[in-house]
């Protein structure tokens, strides 16, 4: 698994290519741990030189919000987190620059610096105020995740049991105004139904931050065949996720078999930790690896990732999926423990026989095409009745 293993193919494809991860965790880091990006760490997935040996062009750094924590502290929590993202990029300019449209990543790129990139992760963080979003647009955020593991006061998730059936009306405004703001719709954590509604109601074209495909792994937070088309059809995206529970379905049904065991380690970590979410992830992560070399959890292969790319190209094509690997925010598989190792996907691809052209879109082509969308939209005239 050395990177001099890569073949020379794939080394000159990866590093030629503008790579984008579309959804990082270390945003958390940062500010609990006052982690200084440009060291490069024995803990955590992200920093910058590992960011230069992975090849990365731009990433985003999800502002993610725990559920738990509701109304204007919410908002406070996200802004503390968009403070701490900026006065990293502050610090470190001769290497980051903060950008948010295709042509500033295009000219990071052209100046030799790493594109910084802001997601909202969990609408609950707006606190419903529409000026709170704009706020956040203003200040660099271009996606929203609506919802995280709960649902919001507008928005159903996923992982939890429906409220609203969907989309309440408030949040279809949300939406129309993150067309008008030119920031991208993201439906990863949504409801089946908030999904439906989002693409009913989105000029704009849409994406998945960090999802996989539920036909490899039936988890309620990855995309099925059928949305995954339909993400496609509206000029959407899809980027793989890398968290080992939306990979494997082996390792899925493992992880819930522990049950106690899984909410015994979490409750231990919110005890010992308190509020330090990023002190408290690198505990599971620790976990989950002492789990499988102790054989109570299977472990999982790097290869996986290619397999659930490989599967939305199969089911949308080479045009509609990308990168959103959730470092620092998940369990990673074996062979991808932090983002260094991102030219080992493009090893895969090409092992599976993908033209460059197909690579280049995947890594981070499609991710670009459809900022540019959102933003095009954002400058259009609505269509919809005065």
């Amino acid at each position: 698994m050395r990177a001099e293993a890569i073949s020379s193919r794939a080394r000159e494809i990866h590093f030629s290519s503008l790579v984008i991860d579309t959804h990082t965790d270390t945003a958390q880091r940062i500010l609990f741990d006052r982690f200084d990006l440009a060291k490069r760490d024995v803990e955590g997935c992200v920093d910058i030189p590992r960011l230069r040996e992975g090849g990365v062009g731009a990433v985003f750094f999800a502002l993610w919000v725990p559920v738990g924590i509701t109304g204007a502290a919410a908002t406070k929590r996200a802004r503390d987190l968009l403070d701490a993202v900026l006065a990293q990029v502050e610090h470190h300019a001769d290497e980051l620059a903060l950008c948010a449209s295709r042509a500033e990543v295009e000219s990071a790129r052209a100046a030799g610096k790493v594109a910084v990139l802001l997601g909202l992760e969990g609408g609950h963080a707006i606190n419903s105020n529409l000026d709170v979003l704009r706020e956040f647009h203003a200040r660099g955020v271009r996606y929203m995740t609506l919802t995280h593991n709960a649902a919001t006061e507008w928005a159903d998730s996923s992982n939890a049991a429906p409220k609203h059936n969907g989309l309440t009306e408030f949040g279809r405004e949300v939406i129309r105004e993150m067309n008008l703001l030119g920031m991208l719709v993201d439906v990863s954590h949504v409801s089946d139904a908030t999904f439906d509604d989002v693409l009913e109601t989105s000029r704009a074209p849409v994406i998945a931050s960090h999802s996989c495909c539920r036909a490899l792994c039936d988890a309620p937070r990855n995309l099925d065949d059928a949305m995954i088309k339909r993400l496609a059809a509206r000029g959407g995206v899809i980027h793989i996720a890398f968290h080992n529970s939306f990979l494997s379905q082996e390792y899925a049904d493992a992880y819930r078999a522990l049950g106690s065991e899984t909410t015994a380690r979490q409750q231990e970590a919110v005890r010992k930790h308190g509020e330090n979410e990023a002190r408290i992830l690198m505990e599971g992560q620790r976990w989950n690896d002492e789990s499988i070399r102790a054989g109570q959890l299977p472990g999982v292969s790097w290869e996986k990732i290619v397999e659930h790319i490989d599967h939305g190209v199969r089911v949308a094509g080479a045009d509609h999926v990308g990168i959103g690997s959730d470092f620092d925010g998940a369990f990673m598989p074996q062979g991808m423990e932090d983002i260094s190792r991102l030219p080992w996907i493009t090893e895969g691809l090409v092992r599976r026989g993908y033209r460059d052209a197909d690579i280049r879109k995947i890594l981070g082509e499609n991710t670009l095409r459809v900022m540019v969308g959102a933003d095009r939209t954002s400058k259009e005239p609505s269509q919809e009745k005065s």
